[in-house]
């Protein structure tokens, strides 16, 4: 996802914004966070949601239904417009798509291979060691084992989807009716980050009133 994040980061560089945006990356059930940038005739969105918001459960799919769940997940997230739906008078279009699953296990893993391999390069500069210290090497080997398998089972997962758009007629960009809430009916709030030439904003979009006014 580096190309729409790079563009992301580009637009959104206000320190006020990021700041507010790190914010509402918290990761909370029934919450997702939607970061907006709009410069015309583009609109960038990255947004993130739990997975117990989209698909209802967090753990490591293993099951066909489960695997099933996330494909169909993945797909309608692949289509922005019909999640967050704007005027048809702006006259948007998709650029960009990009959406994948993340979890905390995934971001365990590669530590844990980087902090692994300092640890080996270590132990080959090291052949001088005595047995004892051998020993206690693999008794903390054991210790991290069993702290990996409890971070595994008790990490969440996250969906998180980038997309590009062009509005060719971004002055009747006026507002955005969340048809995300319908969609995945689990999620109650998105938190969102919107910045334009108008400045940075902050909102509070919920189930019960769908429709963000845009006043650009």
């Amino acid at each position: 996802m580096k190309t729409l994040t790079s563009i992301i980061f580009f637009i959104i560089a206000s320190p006020v914004f990021s700041e507010d945006a790190r914010q509402l990356n918290a990761h909370e059930h029934g919450i997702g966070a939607l970061n907006i940038a709009i410069e015309a005739p583009l609109v960038v969105m990255e947004f993130h949601a739990p997975g117990a918001d989209i698909v209802g459960f967090e753990y490591a799919a293993k099951s066909d239904a489960d695997l099933a769940a996330i494909s169909a997940a993945l797909k309608t997230l692949e289509a922005p417009l019909d999640l967050f739906v704007l005027p048809k008078a702006a006259r948007c279009a998709v650029q960009a798509v990009q959406v994948e699953l993340e979890s905390d296990a995934d971001h365990g893993a590669n530590e844990e291979d980087h902090q692994g391999h300092d640890a080996h390069t270590e132990v080959g500069h090291q052949d001088h060691d005595d047995h004892d210290d051998e020993h206690d090497h693999k008794h903390e080997d054991h210790n991290d084992h069993d702290e990996e398998k409890h971070a595994a089972s008790s990490g969440h997962t996250e969906f998180h989807a980038e997309y590009s758009l062009i509005c060719s007629n971004i002055e009747a960009l006026t507002q955005i009716d969340f048809a995300y809430f319908e969609v995945f009916p689990n999620s109650k709030q998105v938190a969102l980050q919107l910045i334009s030439q108008s400045g940075a904003r902050a909102f509070e979009i919920k189930s019960g009133a769908p429709r963000l006014d845009l006043g650009l």
